[in-house]
C-alpha cells in the first residue's frame, strides 16, 4: 500500500503528513508534486494544508486547476479514499470534488487554536475508528474556514450523512461561541455522496502523537488504512 501526498507550490503540511503515516501509522507514502497526470499505482491521497499558490484569486482555486486534479478525480471516481486538510479541503471544494465553499472567516483573522469536534458519522473510509457522538480535540490554522453551501445542499447532508465533523464544545454541544470560524451549521468537516472523499478544516496530523497534545486525528489516518486493506 502507499497513500500519495498531493503537493503544489506553498504546500507547508506535507512532510507532517508523511510523518504521521510513515513513522506513525506504519504504511507506505509518496510526496507527488501537482505536474503528475498519473496517480493509479496508488491506493489513496491526501491533500495536506499549507498556502497553495499563496491562496491568490481564491484559496485553493489555482491548485484546483493543476493537471494533477484530473488524476485525484479519476481515482475517486475508482471508490479510493481522498483526504483533504484545511487548504486540501479548499482545493477539494474548489475542483467540485466537494460541495460547498470555504469563504473567509466570520471575524477576518487568521485563527490557530484547539477546537473540540463531534464525531457525526462513523460510516466513511475517514471515521470508522471513531464513535458516533465522540468528541476529539483537533486544532486548527486557517483564514478561509468558513463553510457556506446553499439550503438545498445543507438539507442533502444532513440526510444522508455527509457531515462528518462539527465544532463543539467539550459536552458536544453546537454553539455560536465554540464556532472559529461561522461555518454554517458549525460544520468542520464532510463527505461526498459516494463517502471516499473527506474535506477538513481541523489538521489531524497535528493531533496524531500523545506528545503533540492529543492523538485523536491518528484515527483518521488509521481508518483510511483500514478502508483500502479491506477493499
Amino acid at each position: 500500500m502507499t497513500i500519495a501526498i498531493i503537493e503544489f507550490g506553498g504546500s507547508n503540511c506535507n512532510l507532517d503528513v508523511l510523518h504521521v503515516l510513515e513513522d506513525v501509522v506504519g504504511v507506505d507514502a509518496e510526496r507527488v508534486w501537482y505536474k503528475e497526470t498519473d496517480l493509479d499505482r496508488f491506493e489513496g491521497a491526501i491533500i495536506p494544508g499549507g498556502f497553495s499558490y499563496g491562496d491568490y484569486l481564491r484559496s485553493g482555486a489555482i491548485a484546483s486547476r493543476t493537471p494533477i486534479i484530473n488524476s485525484v478525480k479519476k481515482i475517486a471516481d475508482e471508490g479510493k479514499p481522498i483526504m483533504g486538510i484545511c487548504n486540501g479541503f479548499q482545493i477539494l471544494t474548489e475542483s467540485g470534488l466537494l460541495n460547498g465553499a470555504l469563504m473567509t472567516n466570520k471575524y477576518p483573522k487568521f485563527r490557530c487554536e484547539w477546537t473540540n469536534l463531534r464525531v457525526e458519522t462513523t460510516d466513511s473510509p475517514f471515521t470508522s475508528a471513531f464513535k458516533e457522538g465522540e468528541v476529539i480535540r483537533i486544532p486548527i490554522a486557517h483564514m478561509d474556514g468558513n463553510f457556506y453551501a446553499d439550503e438545498a445542499t445543507l438539507s442533502t447532508m444532513e440526510d444522508e450523512k455527509l457531515v462528518t465533523f462539527r465544532y463543539v464544545d467539550k459536552e458536544g454541544r453546537v454553539t455560536d461561541e465554540v464556532n472559529p470560524n461561522g461555518s454554517q451549521e458549525n460544520i468542520a468537516g464532510i463527505l461526498n455522496g459516494k463517502r471516499n472523499v473527506m474535506g477538513l478544516m481541523p489538521h489531524p496530523e497535528r493531533a496524531a502523537e500523545s506528545i503533540l497534545g492529543s492523538n485523536d486525528g491518528l484515527r483518521m489516518f488509521q481508518s483510511m488504512v483500514e478502508y483500502i486493506n479491506n477493499r
